[in-house]
């Protein structure tokens, strides 16, 4: 897509056909970590390819790793043993939370000196809660601008190792699967990792877990805030399975699965279905409390429409702790349910690309809905047909790709709908515009 100011879309008022993935932004740079720490090559197949990901694998390849990207989204990755052959280098992270953590926390075991920095944003969203838990175990990293925040300095490091260490979960599960993935580098012993506080995004840790397995560390978790780290028994920690297939991403599903509920369907999604180790698959759950008609497969799952005589939508109440980010799709589906959609337990979409709660307010009150927001939730009544607006400014995206892609939903209200800045996409679904043109047109 060339670079757009904006993009105007519908009103649209059916939406079929069915939609290949990408692959899955949370498998695919966890999937890149691992094989660059593994023994062996690994090829990954249906690799997401989008800023995030290039962000990993750029990183990757500063720190000496051989990455070759082939045809149809395979990459091939040769691993380094646990061990990055660069010793000093200054990385430049983006707006990649899944890429900038888990990196962390594998360099703080290297003994080597590493700065990773990003956009701006990216020295807005915190870190503290993984650089504490890597001290635990005598990590050197400093903060370069502001405590608690990115631009980052790793020092060569006497690391030792802890019985236990502790690490909140309630601002990011990904501080928690950091150190998961990292410390078994250093487990000359046993390591248990305590979670302090509730653990938010649960599905996510789920992912970690089955992704270490695949490449030969299994993790034992005594209970829901436990997990323990097995000692190494030899030089190789992580072993190559040979290759892995990357699950569709059950995020990026979530916008076609509401087009068929919104759009009378049927819409069909692919490479994602009732077995996915992704959490976000919940979402076709949600949209069934709201009166939707979802079938799913092993590696498909289709929405119809809706049951209901009146062929509108229900406004539910639900948690939203394990589906943060498919949450954010409920919130603009909320525009074409009866009564009021509640979401519950979102406090974390303030520390995202943008802070979440407050720009999803904002947009969803220029097309007329009424909205309510605290600190971690969010209630939306739509509007009546006739009190549906059209900005004449259009929806802004905040540089964040799920706004662009949310709000895509709302062209199926009465008027044309322009987004702004809509090639902020690119980080996780630089397609997006196209599918959805495929599925409405």
């Amino acid at each position: 897509m060339a670079h757009l100011p904006s993009i105007q879309l519908g009103p649209f008022k059916r939406a079929q056909g069915s939609i290949i993935l990408p692959g899955s932004k949370s498998i695919s740079n966890r999937a890149l970590l691992l094989a660059a720490l593994s023994t062996g090559t690994t090829t990954l197949k249906n690799l997401l390819d989008a800023d995030d990901t290039k962000v990993m694998r750029n990183a990757l390849r500063q720190l000496g790793l051989s990455i070759t990207d082939r045809a149809n989204n395979v990459c091939v990755v040769e691993g380094c043993g646990g061990l990055f052959a660069v010793r000093k280098a200054d990385l430049f992270m983006g707006n990649a939370g899944t890429a900038i953590r888990p990196l962390t926390a594998a360099l703080a075991m290297q003994g080597g000196d590493y700065r990773l920095s990003g956009v701006a944003r990216m020295h807005e969203r915190p870190i503290r809660d993984l650089v504490d838990g890597l001290r635990q175990v005598g990590a050197k990293i400093n903060y370069e601008l502001q405590d608690g925040y990115p631009p980052i300095q790793i020092s060569a490091a006497d690391i030792q190792i802890q019985d236990v260490v502790k690490v909140r979960g309630d601002v990011s599960s990904q501080f928690l699967t950091a150190l998961l993935m990292a410390l078994p580098l250093i487990a000359v012993q046993p390591i248990r990792i305590e979670v302090v506080g509730e653990l938010i995004s649960r599905p996510y840790i789920d992912i970690t877990l089955k992704l270490m397995a695949r490449f030969g560390v299994n993790i034992a978790c005594p209970d829901a805030h436990s997990f323990v780290i097995p000692a190494r028994t030899s030089d190789v920690v992580y072993r190559s399975p040979g290759e892995l297939l990357v699950e569709g991403d059950a995020s990026s599903a979530s916008y076609f699965l509401a087009l068929g509920a919104i759009g009378s369907g049927p819409v069909r999604v692919l490479g994602v279905g009732k077995d996915s180790i992704q959490g976000d698959v919940a979402f076709a759950d949600a949209l069934a409390l709201m009166g939707a008609n979802i079938t799913a497969g092993e590696d498909w799952i289709e929405v119809s429409g809706v049951k209901n005589a009146s062929g509108k939508l229900n406004g539910i109440t639900m948690d939203c702790t394990e589906i943060p980010d498919a949450a954010m799709t409920l919130a603009v589906t909320a525009l074409f349910a009866e009564g009021p959609t509640r979401l519950n337990n979102i406090a974390s979409w303030r520390v995202k690309e943008t802070d979440r709660i407050t720009a999803m307010a904002t947009e969803l009150r220029k097309l007329g809905a009424t909205v309510q927001e605290g600190a971690d939730y969010i209630v939306v009544n739509a509007p009546s047909p006739s009190e549906w607006k059209s900005p004449s400014q259009g929806i802004d995206t905040y540089d964040d790709h799920r706004m662009a892609m949310c709000f895509s939903l709302a062209a199926f209200g009465p008027n044309a709908l322009l987004i702004n800045d809509p090639n902020c996409v690119a980080k996780t679904f630089p397609t997006y515009f196209a599918e959805f043109a495929k599925v409405v047109g």
